[in-house]
């Protein structure tokens, strides 16, 4: 992906809190696609090779959790976390990590991760196929920055983390913020 793409359309699938299912899983399916989340908002969205994994739980997301309201006030609309992972492990990852202000998004295929570009084979720690980490801003649909970590490719020893952080990303949004024309 680069400045100026278009996000692919890819279908999601959701595991949502539904109280009228009943019983002690009071969750259904549901859909939702790549325009759910993007048309009509400006957001940050940064993609990590793992829910529960020691980096990604340590930093990553409640990095972004915490920054939430620093970058509310510089446009964005919302934070989403993806990862090639199934819903319930990305729903029970957001619930472990006590998180108020990022939404996770699971793309347990990888169909949207392979569309952009970013999946690799993480065999040698037995992952399978994951996503590179990478990060965003898409507005509208719309990639407006693209960050990512350097060195991709499958089976990396290295699992780089800088490029991706939410500092680097608060970094471009204050930037983007001051150049914007008066």
């Amino acid at each position: 992906m680069k400045i100026g793409s278009t996000l692919p359309q890819v279908t999601f699938r959701t595991r949502v809190r539904d109280e009228s299912v009943g019983g002690p899983n009071p969750f259904r399916w549901q859909d939702m696609t790549t325009a759910d989340y993007f048309a009509g908002k400006r957001v940050v969205l940064f993609s990590l090779p793992g829910a529960f994994t020691p980096t990604c739980s340590t930093y990553q997301l409640p990095g972004f959790d915490l920054a939430f309201d620093q970058m509310r006030e510089l446009g964005v609309d919302a934070i989403y976390c993806m990862s090639v992972n199934d819903s319930f492990v990305m729903n029970q990852w957001a619930k472990a990590q006590g998180l108020q202000n990022v939404t996770v998004i699971p793309d347990g295929s990888g169909s949207f991760t392979e569309k952009v570009g970013m999946l690799v084979r993480k065999d040698n720690l037995g992952f399978g196929a994951r996503s590179w980490r990478y990060a965003a801003v898409i507005n509208d649909g719309i990639v407006e920055k693209w960050f990512e970590e350097p060195g991709r490719c499958d089976d990396c020893a290295d699992d780089p983390y800088g490029e991706t952080s939410p500092e680097t990303v608060l970094g471009y949004l204050q930037t983007a913020r001051v150049s914007e024309p008066a």
